[in-house]
């Protein structure tokens, strides 16, 4: 049950009206799942569409001469090269090359915004004050409670948000790009982005006074084409079929107390700029060791690598249960490493292969999981996880899903 203190997203009532089971979540209140539950609200953002109250992520605007200066050197990838109206995904690093936290780098032109996890905003906001002081025109607003952000995911989402377009037009259809568009009198930033693996994929950056209008009205429409509103559960179900990185799971620190590399997580080689142009930046030495000794990794030199001793791989459990984090791996009665995020979902089956397969009305459920296993790893392996003191049979795979054929995530089957 949530507790006193916590922080309320403008669309609170909403979701209590409408069966919201409100948790406490990064000193927030928030919908874990609504009545029909997780599994119903996984597969209707699959089908159709999902509709996502983030308003309880950090956001940041940076001002000031400084502002690039500042973005170099608290952030990992190379902010000089994003080009107005783009976003970019990057990391907070530390000196030794573990993750304070990933983030996202929107740049609508003129302004550069930071968006960070919730459970993580103070510490942040802490982080970034303390490196300010070395630049003299810089200016860090907190607009986290000014400015609400809801995402909208899922195949008919570009249908459903062009039908209420009264000026400006979607962004470009390409990942990370942005546009500024008029809904019921309202400019909304609006950004090609998202935490689903979805194809078609929108967050939208409103007003804390008029997201509630904007709400209602994409939901109603919505929902006679089978989208629905998605709380933090099935939220945490899409971005793990999705191989996407939670903090405190797969970055951060791992079950056992130790620091996670930040090139433990494949999509960090995305977020990692070493670039002349990038010039010196927090943890810098430590992640070169770290991509150094990944490329040996590649290379397949037997060398040490001191600095990347373990990565995370995608799992799938060939035996019924349910892996969850802490559940030990093993190879033989050789201990891998641990389970980093574990759960079941469920998936719509294709009929046909490739561009030409459709959607079915049949489904089924899998249990897909991450861990942290040692680097020398390789897809296919086939290994056991310890799952209330019974090992499951697992095997490693290349991922779960693939949003490549648009406009469908399509789940991958081992």
């Amino acid at each position: 049950m949530p507790t006193s203190g916590q922080l309320k997203t403008p669309l609170h009532a909403w979701h209590c009206d409408h069966g919201g089971k409100i948790v406490s979540f990064g000193g927030w209140e928030m919908p874990v799942q609504y009545e029909k539950g997780i599994l119903t609200e996984h597969l209707a953002t699959r089908r159709s569409g999902g509709f996502f109250d983030v308003s309880h992520m950090g956001r940041f605007r940076v001002e000031g001469k400084d502002t690039m200066a500042f973005l170099q050197r608290v952030l990992t990838n190379d902010s000089s090269i994003l080009e107005p109206w783009q976003a970019q995904y990057t990391l907070l690093a530390n000196e030794t090359g573990g993750v304070i936290d990933d983030a996202y780098l929107y740049h609508p032109e003129g302004e550069y915004l930071i968006v960070v996890n919730a459970s993580n905003r103070k510490r942040d906001w802490d982080h970034f004050q303390e490196e300010a002081r070395q630049f003299q025109d810089l200016e860090l607003l907190d607009l986290t409670e000014e400015m609400a952000m809801i995402a909208v995911q899922g195949p008919q989402t570009e249908d459903l948000i062009s039908s209420f377009l009264e000026q400006g037009s979607l962004p470009l259809r390409r990942h990370n790009s942005l546009s500024k568009i008029t809904m019921m009198g309202v400019d909304i930033l609006i950004s090609r982005t998202g935490y689903t693996g979805e194809p078609h994929c929108f967050e939208m950056f409103i007003p804390a006074g008029k997201v509630s209008g904007i709400w209602e009205m994409l939901h109603h429409a919505g929902i006679s084409s089978g989208f629905t509103a998605v709380g933090l559960g099935a939220r945490d179900t899409l971005r793990l079929e999705a191989r996407l990185p939670l903090y405190g799971h797969e970055l951060g620190i791992d079950p056992e107390g130790v620091e996670i590399p930040a090139y433990a997580f494949p999509l960090t080689a995305y977020a990692v700029s070493f670039a002349e142009s990038k010039g010196n930046f927090i943890g810098r030495e430590a992640l070169a060791r770290q991509y150094q000794d990944l490329e040996q990794l590649r290379s397949g030199n037997s060398t040490e690598i001191p600095s990347l001793p373990k990565r995370i791989f995608a799992l799938h459990l060939l035996d019924r249960g349910v892996m969850r984090q802490g559940d030990v791996v093993f190879k033989g009665e050789t201990r891998l490493g641990t389970v980093t995020s574990g759960t079941v979902v469920p998936y719509w089956k294709f009929s046909g292969l490739g561009e030409s397969s459709e959607i079915t009305d049949q489904q089924d459920r899998r249990s897909i999981g991450l861990a942290l296993l040692s680097a020398r790893t390789q897809i296919g392996t086939d290994l056991e996880i310890e799952v209330r003191g019974r090992r499951l049979k697992a095997r490693v795979v290349s991922g779960h899903g693939s949003s490549k054929i648009p406009p469908y995530f399509r789940a991958l089957i081992s």
